[in-house]
């Protein structure tokens, strides 16, 4: 893999994750294998002294870990490959390392309020920061639509610039960083199990996704093995997390086109859901459920029970929902050839979950860097290339029906046995996770200090890779349209801002 040894899944699941501290050759040569698409950006993020890459070879379905050690700066990926940019701007807003000849050198994250600069590197007082300079765009009848960051609905903050031409969008720029709450920070010196609680508040839609993929790192970076009950009982979480998700981003998208009685009839279902969660695991989104070494608690029968109820309403409701809303000819008017992601943008930014795979990018942490149970049970991807609103709906549903499935088949499954694996940490060690969320893959890199408490963490949303596709669909579209796209992405705030 572009000079360094790949590491495969059995390597990444079963011990230690190894990383290679390279050379600056090294790192150019890793940005020349990403700008040429031989290589996936999985993740960039820094430390105090060091920044650190994450790459997927998507052909041989391995990764490898990257580390250029710098007290200053060092050579930017971004000058060349795009996807990288936002990482490399808050790379020096957390600790002030600078990528050389970076094509944008804004601040991301840091909007002046934090009272202090890099807050994770040599932190110094807050300097004044100019207004944000959104990008310049030149033509003719061209205006301006300031959007946000407060909103109308219900939803998190983020600002949004139009340019316009009449109706028509011809640049969109985001800016986010609202939602910063300064998760990495926290980490940092924090136990295990404090890491744990923090890793599940990063994102309040996907809770278990986050538990889940620290526990991973957590139980490499210790070479703990997980019971088998345990593993079990994380996947139905997690086929729970994503059908919640889904059937309300299906009624969501269908409310933003004035289908209100889809969001109604949707909202119901993702609320059975939720209820049947808070039935068998005390909780509506998990919370604490999952902990390094398995889970904290158990499933009872009237918890299975409940569970198998759900699937049994779902599968019996949802082929309706399906039938009216793709029957209802103003619905589709709306959804199909609005907001078109080309499958070799989705490809170059290593977009996840139902954004990539409507656009052709058939990739699923599950079966591709497969991790137990996963690798035991039969389930399909559903993928697409027409990359629309209505393709990334259409993913939704297949992808709530292959999660009934799997429901069905992990209860029917369900071992016997310990549900967790006390462990102690020690340290220094380090791991890595991967875990498909319900928006794509979500990374947590862990590095364990000499005491066994949590020296560095860093967590990766799949929104880092999606928010700037949204930007590129929605050009050439109506601003009247912007919500629907938006909500066809549904990227997350939270979990983008750390």
């Amino acid at each position: 893999m572009d000079g360094f040894t790949p590491i495969t899944p059995e390597r990444l699941r079963s011990g230690p994750t190894p990383r290679r501290i390279a050379r600056r050759d090294d790192w150019a040569n890793a940005t020349e294998a990403l700008a040429a698409g031989r290589l996936t950006l999985l993740g960039l993020w820094g430390a105090r002294g060091a920044v650190h890459m994450a790459l997927l070879d998507e052909a041989s379905h391995s990764l490898g870990l990257l580390t250029l050690e710098t007290e200053a700066s060092f050579p930017s990926a971004a000058l060349h490959h795009a996807p990288a940019q936002r990482l490399e701007r808050t790379i020096t807003d957390l600790y002030g390392l600078r990528p050389e000849h970076s094509p944008d050198q804004r601040p991301w994250l840091d909007h002046g309020r934090w009272g202090v600069t890099h807050p994770l590197g040599p932190a110094g007082p807050q300097e004044p920061q100019p207004p944000y300079a959104f990008l310049p765009v030149e033509g003719e009848s061209l205006h301006q639509v300031p959007v946000g960051p407060v909103h109308a609905g219900i939803i998190e903050p983020g600002h949004f610039r139009f340019t316009g031409q009449g109706e028509t969008v011809v640049r969109l720029e985001e800016r986010l960083g609202y939602t910063h709450k300064g998760i990495e920070g926290l980490m940092t010196g924090a136990s295990l199990a404090r890491g744990a609680e923090l890793a599940g508040r990063t994102s309040g839609d996907s809770v278990v996704a986050y538990q889940w993929a620290f526990a991973q790192a957590a139980e490499a970076a210790l070479s703990v093995t997980v019971p088998p009950r345990a593993l079990h009982l994380r996947a139905v979480l997690a086929e729970v997390e994503r059908l919640a998700n889904h059937l309300g981003d299906i009624g969501a998208v269908c409310n933003d086109a004035a289908f209100a009685m889809m969001l109604a009839q949707c909202g119901a279902l993702r609320e059975s859901t939720l209820r049947a969660t808070a039935t068998a695991f005390g909780h509506r989104f998990a919370r604490d459920v999952i902990a390094p070494g398995g889970v904290t608690r158990d499933l009872t029968p009237a918890g299975a029970q409940g569970l198998r109820s759900l699937v049994a309403e779902v599968r019996a409701r949802l082929p309706r929902l399906i039938a009216l809303y793709d029957g209802t000819a103003s619905l589709q008017d709306r959804t199909v050839a609005t907001g078109t992601l080309a499958p070799a943008l989705a490809r170059r930014f290593g977009a996840g979950g139902f954004v990539g795979r409507a656009s052709g990018r058939d990739f699923d942490t599950r079966r591709d860097l497969p991790y137990a149970p996963y690798d035991g049970l039969a389930f399909t991807v559903p993928a697409r290339n027409d990359g629309d609103v209505n393709a990334r709906v259409w993913i939704r549903v297949r992808e709530a029906e292959q999660s009934l499935a799997l429901l069905s088949q992990l209860l029917d499954t369900l071992p016997n046995g310990p549900i967790l694996t006390p462990l102690t940490a020690t340290g220094p060690a380090e791991g890595l996770g991967l875990v498909e969320g319900f928006r794509g893959d979500i990374l947590v890199w862990l590095a364990l200090g000499p005491d066994g408490r949590i020296a560095r963490c860093h967590l990766r949303d799949p929104s880092w890779f999606q928010w700037p596709l949204l930007e590129a669909i929605i050009e050439g579209n109506i601003i009247a349209d912007f919500p629907l796209c938006n909500k066809s992405f549904n990227c997350a705030y939270s979990g983008h801002d750390l």
